[in-house]
This record gives C-alpha cells, sequence and structure tokens, in this order.
C-alpha cells in the first residue's frame, strides 16, 4: 500500500469517519491514569513530520563544520523545503562533570543549538555565536525558530567514541541502557527570550502544526549527534577507525528529561489538549469500525510481539514503571500467544477492545497504538487536525441552569470532591522565586501558597457549582459574572470545555495521591516519546526518534516500539550469501 496517498482521499476518510463516529466517553479517555499510560502512535508529532519530510523531498546538508579534534567549535546543517531555507546552527562546549545539570537552572551545557529561519550572514552567526549559548539570558535573534540545549550521555557518548577509533562497533547492551548519545533539557519556541514568534508559520506549510518546528530541531540535532561520534572516533582513531552501523544509527534517538514545567502546559491550555486527544479519538474510531481481517489480523500479532519485546529491553530504575512494564510483557505474551485462534470471535476491533478492558491501562494503550499502525489511509488522514482555537467563552442569553447542566453532565469528576477533606487539597501549585521552576508544596506546612498558581480546576469547578446553586436558575450568566467576576475565569472554561467532545482532563492536582507524572506522560506521547524512565513522580527522561529512519531513509515509517538491532543476524545473512 502507498503510505502517502491523495490528500483528497485523506481528507474523505476523515469526514466519513467524523459522521459516523461513536467516541469513547470522556470519563474513559479523559482519566488521568489512562492518560498517564498513552504511547506513540502514528499521529504522534514525530511520526507525522517524518511523513512530511519524506512527501514532500526535504533535503538536508552539512553547510559547515568547525570542530576541532576535541569535538569543540560549531556545525550549521541546511534544511531545504518546497517553501523556505532553514539550518540548524550547533555550539559545542567544553564543560566540567559539575556543570552538566538537566534541570532549568543549569547555565552551561555540552551543546546549544537552533533552528535559523531563512539564510545566515556573517552578522547574524556572529550574534548567534555570541547569544545561543547563553540560552535564556542571551539576546536572541528573532530569526531563531527554536532555541535548545542539550548534554551528552557520557557513558554512552564515551563508550560510542572510544569503540569506534578502535574499529569496533559499540556494545549494545552498553547503548540499552540510555537509547541515546544527547539529551535535551528545554527546547523552546514561540517567541520565548526573544526568538521568532510562531503567530506567521500559522501560513506556513512547514510548521503550522503544533510543535512541529520543535520535533524537526530535534531529529536534525538527532542527525548531529551521529555526525560528532563518527567525527571523533576518526580523528581518534585515524585510518582503524569505525563508522557507526546504520541500524546502531537508527536505534539511538534523542534523550530528554522532562521536568514539573511541563505539567502545567497540559492544565494551562485545555483546548489544546481537547484538540489533540480528540483527534487521536476519531483516528482510533477509524481503526475499530473496520471489520476483522486475516492479514490485519496477522500484522496485528506482529506488533504485539514487537510490543513484547520493546518492553523487555526497557531500562528503568523505578520501581513502578518496572512493575507496570513486566505486566505488559505478561498480559501481551498470553494475549498474542492464542490470538491468530481467539480472534475469530470478534466481527470488529471494537468489539475486540472491548473484550480486553480488564487489562492494564498499560496494556490497552499498546493495543491501541497496533491497532492504528493497521490502517494508515485512515489514521493518517488525522495527522494534520491538531491545532485549535483556544477561545474560552460564555454565550449570550444562557441563564444559570444551562450553566449548571454543564458542570453536572461534565464535571462530575469535579463536583463531587469533597474539598474541606484535606487529602483533596494536600498540594498547592506554585513558582519558585529563585529558581523560577514549577514547584509542588505541602499546603500548611511548606511556604509558597502565597504564590499558589491556578491550576486547581477542579476545586474552581466545584466552588462555581457551588455559588451557582445559591442564584436564581433563570438569572442571566452575564448576570451573575457582573455580581460576581471572580468566577468569570472558570465559566468560562466549563462553559468552552463542557461543550467539547473530550473537555478537561479529569484529575484533582491538588489531591495527596496525584501523579504529575500522568501529565507528563499525555504530552510526551503526543509528541512521540518512547522508554519512559520516571526518576520520581515529578520528572521523567524519555527518547525522541529512537528508531527512526535517519534523514537520508526517511521513506521508511515502520518504527512502532523501537528494539535493538541484531547485528549478529545481519552478520550471518551476509557470511551465508558469501559462502553460495
Amino acid at each position: 500500500m502507498n503510505m502517502f496517498y491523495a490528500a483528497d482521499e485523506s481528507i474523505d476518510v476523515a469526514k466519513q469517519t467524523l459522521l459516523s463516529a461513536n467516541l469513547r466517553s470522556p470519563d474513559i479517555v479523559m482519566n488521568a491514569e489512562r492518560l498517564g499510560a498513552m504511547h506513540q502512535t502514528r499521529i504522534s508529532f514525530v511520526r507525522t513530520l517524518l511523513r512530511k519530510i519524506d512527501r514532500e523531498k526535504w533535503t538536508l546538508s552539512t553547510h559547515l563544520w568547525d570542530l576541532d579534534d576535541n569535538g569543540y567549535g560549531h556545525v550549521i546543517y541546511r534544511l531545504t523545503t518546497p517553501e523556505h531555507t532553514y539550518h540548524l546552527v550547533v555550539f559545542c562546549n567544553e564543560i566540567a562533570d559539575e556543570e552538566r545539570n538537566d534541570r532549568v537552572i543549569a547555565q552551561k551545557w555540552d551543546v546549544t543549538f537552533g533552528l535559523v529561519f531563512g539564510e545566515i550572514g556573517q552578522e547574524l552567526l556572529d550574534n548567534l555565536k555570541a547569544n545561543v549559548p547563553l540560552q535564556e539570558a542571551g539576546r536572541n535573534s528573532n530569526m531563531v525558530l527554536v532555541l535548545a540545549r542539550a548534554n551528552k550521555s557520557v557513558r554512552v557518548f564515551d563508550h560510542i567514541v572510544s569503540a569506534l577509533a578502535e574499529g569496533k562497533q559499540p556494545d549494545l547492551e552498553v547503548l540499552a541502557q540510555v537509547g541515546y548519545i544527547l539529551r535535551t533539557t528545554a527546547v523552546y519556541g514561540n517567541g520565548k527570550f526573544g526568538i521568532y514568534d510562531f503567530k506567521p508559520l500559522d501560513h506556513s506549510e512547514d510548521f503550522n502544526q503544533s510543535f512541529r518546528a520543535q520535533m524537526c530541531a530535534v531529529y536534525l540535532l538527532r542527525e548531529f549527534s551521529l555526525d560528532w561520534v563518527d567525527f571523533l572516533a576518526k580523528k581518534k582513531g585515524g585510518s582503524k577507525a569505525a563508522a557507526l552501523h546504520p541500524e546502531i544509527k537508527r536505534y539511538l534517538g534523542i534523550g530528554n528529561a522532562t521536568g514539573l514545567g511541563m505539567a502545567p502546559y497540559l492544565i494551562n491550555h485545555p483546548c489544546v489538549v481537547d484538540q489533540w486527544l480528540t483527534t487521536r479519538e476519531e483516528a482510533v474510531q477509524a481503526t475499530l469500525v473496520c471489520d476483522i481481517e486475516a492479514q490485519k489480523a496477522a500484522y496485528f500479532s506482529s506488533l504485539l510481539a514487537r510490543a513484547i519485546q520493546h518492553f523487555t529491553e526497557i531500562v528503568t530504575i523505578n520501581e513502578q514503571q518496572a512493575t507496570l512494564n513486566e505486566a505488559v510483557v505478561t498480559e501481551l505474551t498470553s494475549l498474542q500467544s492464542d490470538l491468530m485462534t481467539t480472534i475469530e470471535d470478534y466481527k470488529t476491533w471494537a468489539e475486540f477492545l472491548q473484550a480486553h478492558d480488564h487489562l492494564s491501562f498499560e496494556s490497552q494503550e499498546v493495543i491501541i497504538s497496533c491497532l492504528m499502525e493497521l490502517y494508515p489511509e485512515r489514521v493518517d488522514a488525522f495527522q494534520e487536525m491538531v491545532n485549535a482555537d483556544e477561545t474560552l467563552s460564555l454565550p449570550k442569553g444562557k441563564v444559570i441552569q444551562d450553566l449548571l447542566d454543564v458542570l453536572e453532565a461534565r464535571y462530575q469528576w469535579a463536583i463531587t470532591i469533597d474539598f474541606d477533606e484535606p487529602k483533596n487539597s494536600y498540594w498547592f501549585w506554585y513558582r519558585s522565586v529563585d529558581k523560577e521552576e514549577p514547584r509542588m508544596g505541602v499546603r500548611g506546612q511548606e511556604p509558597g501558597a502565597d504564590r499558589e498558581l491556578a491550576l486547581d480546576i477542579a476545586r474552581q469547578a466545584k466552588n462555581l457549582y457551588l455559588a451557582l446553586q445559591q442564584a436564581d436558575p433563570q438569572q442571566l450568566i452575564s448576570e451573575f459574572m457582573l455580581s460576581k467576576p471572580k468566577y468569570r475565569s472558570i465559566a468560562r472554561r466549563v462553559w468552552t470545555m463542557g461543550h467539547k467532545k473530550m473537555g478537561d482532563i479529569q484529575m484533582n492536582v491538588l489531591h495527596k495521591t496525584a501523579l504529575p507524572m500522568h501529565l507528563l506522560r499525555c504530552k510526551l506521547s503526543m509528541f512521540g516519546a518512547t522508554k519512559f524512565d520516571p526518576r520520581s513522580d515529578r520528572w521523567v527522561r524519555i527518547t525522541l526518534f529512537q528508531g527512526a529512519p535517519l534523514f537520508s531513509e526517511v521513506h521508511s515509517d515502520e518504527w512502532l516500539f523501537p528494539l535493538l538491532p541484531n547485528l549478529s543476524k545481519e552478520a550471518s545473512s551476509i557470511e551465508e550469501s558469501s559462502t553460495q
């Protein structure tokens, strides 16, 4: 099947699905624990970016390579699309081990980089040299679309360079510990720190979708990381040095360390989250309505086998995540072992999924990711539908009862909470004065409650509900808001999100057992992250583009659940063919 079918065919499929969609309930989809079990899918941002690069035949070339023998200096890559020219400018800096810090408060990094719009003259290059390495502290050019930085995984970096310099390939077990050479610690876009405002990109064919510019910058950094270790190995080993094997290059992605700073985004941008998850659900529904065919069932079985191996290979220091991964392996192994005999019991994939709703959320979400691979001509029709109008508003002419109806229909998860119970308002969220980082504090025990951030959507919705119950049900909403303006913001949100297909994330972030990790996982899975390795309940390491094809071969789209390469199998194949 041609992976890149005509655009009008995609639109037709999407329209037909929208007309017949019977989406799963928001009470199911927007459950925080389920969101915290999501995985990469075909419409995750890294996947849609690579299909676009291939479809439109984007090109990448090395514009400048100015590194010394130790790998320090700067490199420029030239990216050409049918619409524009861009450059990735990378600065490699020598730092001491004690200066290497993944937190936002760090001041030095192994690598700093920017994705730059247009051509780079000497004046702009001088500006980039002076400011990109400073990151937030610099006076960055407004030609910089994306500003970012990364640190080495020192053990992996040194091991790869040393092995290649000796003419050997690196030990795959060492690589499996992390799965990347460089780990980003922040990737900024959309006008932050003086860089390019994304609003004009609404009219761009290149980067007019959510986080596409940022994902592109990270993908190009991955290309650099692979070129970098080859370069250093050659400098160190000379003529005996080996080049990194293509299969290993595909296996290595770009790491990312993400903490609490990402969580408020999902709360502060509810329309975006609704759009992402509505689009994802519509794509899921487009597969669930399909009748099960033998060929598709066989492909699904092979994807399950791949997922089982993937989860077996994941390395995590987090005991809870390790337990979840083990459950996935156990549950999916049992499912996959007799799949081809039991699959005949179901007519559609919807019936199949429903019959397995007793499995853990992790396993259910793996199944959903696999199902979406079976029908690219249906699923990919939704890949450009992730942008959203973020306007929150109240209607004219509606009365209090109308707003109460919305709360009772869509916010039961919030209005039934008793916030007089200490456990339900245990935490408060605030931004630290010294570090400028989002933090969580224990209410009544830790300082900072006077700077509490308005992330308590559940509590605000409950307070609105209680206030509305004291009013005349037939009073106009507008009149009520004039007398009680403090409720205007949450009322706008409740009305707007209550009329969206998915609406708000159903999570009380103040609850004693609330896990910010669920919010981080949701957003990162939409990006296309794999191999979640929580380092606490508040920050996580993941990998982007692991298993993805290299830029020169982005036509390949078979990289769900990346696996360690089997080089011995390839070597045996070569040896066998040479003896024939």
